[in-house]
């Protein structure tokens, strides 16, 4: 099928006019391909990680030691999909996580490139897709859905919140949007 812009135009769901690489937290969650439950399973509200969601743990792990302005915090996967907080840190404050300060700078830092939000993801995604397709034998095979959610946290009471949401997520699979049971149901409704 031809390429025509007017039928396979993508909407953004980012912010319009929103800088991503601003210093600031948010919430991203993030959806395997056909939402295949590949990453385990929950157990009595605890979620049991497959080989692959440890692939996927590791790979969430690493991201700020490529990333040296990102911090990240709460972080939970699902069996097909990930909820995670990043941090994108200023970089006049990247050794005080929380301190809720700025120190006088004491020298003026080398410039760094700045990665927003959107290309964090999308190597976040890449990294774990290649790892995870070279474990399977299976290079080229989508593992993520194209795009991501994304919340911008606004206040501290805000991610405590989401926090607390992701810290208990495993909790409460039975009610998740993306639980296969409840996408069934979903669709049933949409088509009747």
């Amino acid at each position: 099928m031809k390429y025509d812009p007017q039928r396979h135009r993508r909407r953004s769901i980012r912010l319009k006019g929103y800088d991503y690489s601003q210093p600031g937290a948010y919430f991203v969650t993030v959806c395997t391909h056909h939402l295949a439950c590949l990453f385990g399973d929950v157990v009595d509200g605890e979620m049991e990680l497959s080989d692959v969601g440890q692939i996927v743990q590791a790979c969430w792990d690493d991201l700020s030691n490529h990333y040296q302005h990102v911090r990240l915090d709460a972080f939970v996967i699902m069996p097909n999909h990930v909820h995670g907080i990043i941090v994108l840190m200023d970089y006049d404050n990247i050794d005080n996580v929380g301190a809720g300060f700025k120190p006088a700078p004491t020298e003026t830092p080398a410039p760094v490139k700045r990665h927003g939000l959107p290309e964090i993801v999308r190597a976040f995604k890449t990294f774990s897709s290649r790892h995870i397709n070279q474990w399977r034998g299976t290079p080229g095979t989508p593992v993520w859905q194209r795009n991501y959610y994304e919340h911008i946290i606004r206040d501290s009471n805000e991610f405590n919140h989401i926090r607390q949401y992701t810290t208990y997520n495993a909790a409460r699979w039975l009610e998740d949007e993306n639980h296969p049971a409840r996408i069934g149901r979903q669709r049933r409704s949409i088509s009747s």
